[in-house]
């Protein structure tokens, strides 16, 4: 049975600042360190000696997420560029608010971008589509994923073998510091056992009710 745990990256300096996140290099902040710590030990505790990979996107924000959480699963978390969050182009490094009143097309479906420079929604489905492909293939058991919200939206839709367009009408979609756990068994069937579970963020949860 393959087990795959996605973990949305904690509290990152753009939360708490007004700036927009996507292709900018935020870093965690104190509390965001502190959640991915706790997040830590609590899957380790409940995943006890089983071995994982750990992808990450490299965008700072998830990549000192997943370097924390490495640390206790005794591994090096890999690097991928496919799990970045969305390309929002030019207003990378601009407020929220200058997003809002700068946007050039407003989104109605997958293939709207907000800016002429940014990634639509099918592009990253079509980016990070050779990746999800990759590892459900693969002989891997138990792999663990740190990425961002925009981009494990997609993921979710993915893993529910549904189509892109799906996007149009339905997603599903997490917070920051949110652990979702989904299974394939034997038989190749896929289930979800958590959605963006935030109780992994306590010090200490009992996870195992």
């Amino acid at each position: 049975m393959k087990r795959i745990i996605t973990v949305q990256h904690t509290q990152s300096v753009h939360h708490t600042n007004g700036m927009v996140g996507s292709w900018t290099d935020w870093e965690l902040t104190e509390t965001g360190k502190q959640q991915a710590y706790n997040i830590a030990r609590n899957l380790r505790n409940e995943l006890s000696d089983n071995k994982y990979i750990i992808y990450s996107s490299d965008l700072l924000r998830a990549k000192q997420t997943a370097e924390i959480i490495a640390q206790y699963f005794c591994v090096i978390p890999i690097f991928k560029t496919e799990l970045r969050e969305r390309n929002l182009g030019r207003c990378c490094g601009q407020s929220v608010k200058w997003l809002k009143d700068n946007m050039e097309c407003l989104e109605k479906n997958i293939d709207d971008k907000m800016f002429s420079n940014a990634e639509s929604r099918r592009d990253v489905w079509n980016r990070l589509k050779p990746f999800f492909d990759s590892i459900i293939s693969d002989e891997t058991e138990n792999i663990i994923i740190v990425s961002h919200g925009d981009l494990l939206s997609v993921f979710n839709t993915m893993f529910l073998d549904l189509e892109p367009d799906f996007i149009n009408n339905c997603e599903i979609f997490g917070l920051a510091g949110g652990v979702s756990q989904m299974y394939i068994n034997d038989d190749k069937k896929r289930y979800i056992k958590r959605i963006s579970d935030l109780s992994y963020m306590q010090k200490n949860s009992d996870l195992r009710k």
